[in-house]
C-alpha cells in the first residue's frame, strides 16, 4: 500500500462526531443586487445624520454642551439650523450628562435656546421593578433605552456627555473603545436616531489633524461617521464649529458662533449660542485661523514666514505646491498668506485658461521663471499713466503677472492669486 493510500485510509477512519454535526451558524452573504440603496437620512443636512454616531470635540471653554443644546432646540421646535436650513420635522431628544446638573445648568440653557422642553428628556438614572433607582451607566445600560424610545414615540437625537463614559475598558485602547461604542452604534441604527457624543481635545495637538486631536483612542473618530470640532480664539469670544471628518458627506466648511450670557424667567443667569457667518475651508485651516497658536505639528518652532522662506530658498515653485507643503507642516491658509505678505513673495502667472499657474519665488531670487522685461514706472510707488500700457487702459498689463517689489523697491499691487493654478 502506498503512503498516499495509507493516509486516505487513516483519514477515513478518524471522522469525529463534530465533523458530521451541521454548524449552528452560517454566513449570511446577500447579493448586492438584492439590497435596495437608500439615501442618507439627515437631521441637519451635511452635519447630523439619522442612525449614525457623531463626535463633538473641542478644547475646554468652547461651549460644546451649550452649542449642542442650541442644535437640540432646533430639533424640538423645527427651527433653522446655523446655516439657514430649516429642520424638516420636530423630534424628541434624550440627554445623558455626568458633568452638568439638569436643574441649574441644562434646563436653563434649554430655555435660553428656545427649546421645546416637553420634547427633551434628561436621563437621571434607571429603575427596577420595585421603583429603586440606580445611576445610569452608558457602558452597560444603552440597551435599556429601547423601551424609553418606544414610550416616547421615537427619538431624533441622543446626547452623551462625555462619550468616553460609554466605554467600560481603557479609552486609549482601540479594542475597548470599539466594544464599548458598538452598543451605541447599534442603538443609533435600530432607532434611526442621531447620537452625538461630546469629547475633549488631547493636549498638545494644535496644528495636527483635528479628528486626530480627539482624546483617547483613534477608534472614537474611526467609529463616528462625522466628527465635529469646536475651537475658541484666545482673548476673544470668537468660536468656530467645523467638520473635521465625514464618511457620509463633505468634510469642509464651518460656522462661527459666540456664547452669550442671558437671564431667563426667575432671574436665573445662563448662556446661549449666537450663530454667526458660514466659513469656508478645511477644519484644520478654520481651527488654525482661530487658535493661532504655536502648532506642534509644524516642521520647526519658528514662525510661518521662516518656513516659507526655506521652502522657496532653492528657487521658484508653484503656489499649489507651496500651499500644500505649508499645510503638511501644520500652517493654516491664513498663516501662509501672512507669511507671503511678510516676505513680499514675487508671484508670476504663466499660461492661459485652464493651463494657467502661479509661480512663487523669494524677492531676491533671479530664477528662470522671471520671463518678463524690467518695468520702470513713471515715478516711485506709482503705476504707469493712463494709455501708456499696450492694453490702452490703465497701464497695468505687467501687474497682472507680477506682484511684490521690483528690484528698485517699487511696489506693484499685491494681487490675490487664490484662483488656483494647475
Amino acid at each position: 500500500m502506498s503512503n498516499k493510500d495509507r493516509f486516505a485510509e487513516q483519514w477515513a477512519n478518524t471522522v469525529t462526531p463534530l465533523q458530521v454535526v451541521p454548524s449552528v451558524w452560517k454566513v449570511n452573504a446577500v447579493s448586492a443586487a438584492d439590497i435596495k440603496p437608500v439615501a442618507i437620512r439627515w437631521l441637519w443636512p451635511g452635519w447630523l445624520a439619522k442612525g449614525k454616531l457623531h463626535i463633538l470635540a473641542g478644547a475646554g471653554g468652547t461651549g460644546k454642551t451649550t452649542l449642542l443644546i442650541s442644535l437640540i432646540a432646533t430639533i424640538t421646535t423645527g427651527g433653522r439650523w446655523p446655516d439657514g436650513e430649516v429642520c424638516q420635522e420636530r423630534g424628541n431628544v434624550l440627554i445623558w450628562s455626568s458633568e452638568d446638573d439638569p436643574a441649574d445648568t441644562l434646563v436653563p440653557r434649554l430655555i435660553a435656546a428656545g427649546a421645546d422642553v416637553n420634547r427633551v428628556h434628561i436621563i437621571q438614572g434607571r429603575l427596577n421593578a420595585q421603583g429603586e433607582a440606580d445611576p445610569f451607566d452608558p457602558s452597560n445600560d444603552i440597551g435599556l433605552l429601547r423601551d424609553t424610545v418606544l414610550q416616547l414615540g421615537g427619538v431624533s437625537l441622543l446626547m452623551l456627555d462625555p462619550v468616553v463614559s460609554a466605554v467600560k475598558g481603557d479609552m486609549h485602547k482601540a479594542n475597548d473603545v470599539r466594544r464599548g461604542l458598538q452598543g451605541v452604534v447599534d442603538f443609533a441604527e435600530a432607532n434611526l436616531c442621531a447620537v452625538v457624543g461630546i469629547s475633549h481635545f488631547a493636549k498638545g495637538g494644535a496644528g495636527s489633524s483635528p479628528a486626530d486631536r480627539v482624546i483617547g483612542s483613534q477608534a472614537f473618530s474611526a467609529l463616528a461617521r462625522t466628527v465635529l470640532v469646536a475651537a475658541k480664539q484666545q482673548d476673544s469670544d470668537a468660536r468656530v464649529l467645523a467638520r473635521a471628518k465625514s464618511n457620509i458627506g463633505t468634510d469642509e466648511g464651518g460656522v462661527s458662533y459666540t456664547i452669550e450670557p442671558c437671564t431667563i424667567d426667575g432671574g436665573i443667569e445662563t448662556t446661549h449660542v449666537a450663530w454667526g457667518d458660514l466659513i469656508e475651508g478645511s477644519a484644520r485651516e478654520i481651527l488654525g485661523d482661530v487658535e493661532g497658536s504655536d502648532d506642534d505639528g509644524r516642521m520647526d518652532d519658528d514662525d510661518p514666514s521662516e518656513a516659507l522662506r526655506r521652502i522657496l530658498k532653492d528657487g521658484a515653485m508653484t503656489g499649489k505646491q507651496v500651499k500644500s507643503l505649508m499645510t503638511e507642516n501644520g500652517y493654516s491658509a491664513k498663516q501662509t498668506r501672512t507669511a507671503r505678505e511678510k516676505l513680499s513673495i514675487v508671484t508670476v502667472r504663466e499660461g492661459f485658461g485652464k493651463d494657467i499657474r502661479t509661480l512663487w519665488s523669494l524677492p531676491q531670487a533671479a530664477g528662470p521663471y522671471v520671463a518678463f522685461p524690467p518695468l520702470v514706472p513713471s515715478s516711485p510707488h506709482s503705476c504707469p499713466a493712463l494709455g501708456m500700457g499696450t492694453n490702452e487702459e490703465k497701464g497695468h498689463e505687467w501687474s497682472k503677472y507680477l506682484t511684490g517689489p521690483l528690484p528698485d523697491g517699487t511696489c506693484l499691487p499685491n494681487l490675490d492669486d487664490d484662483t488656483e493654478e494647475v
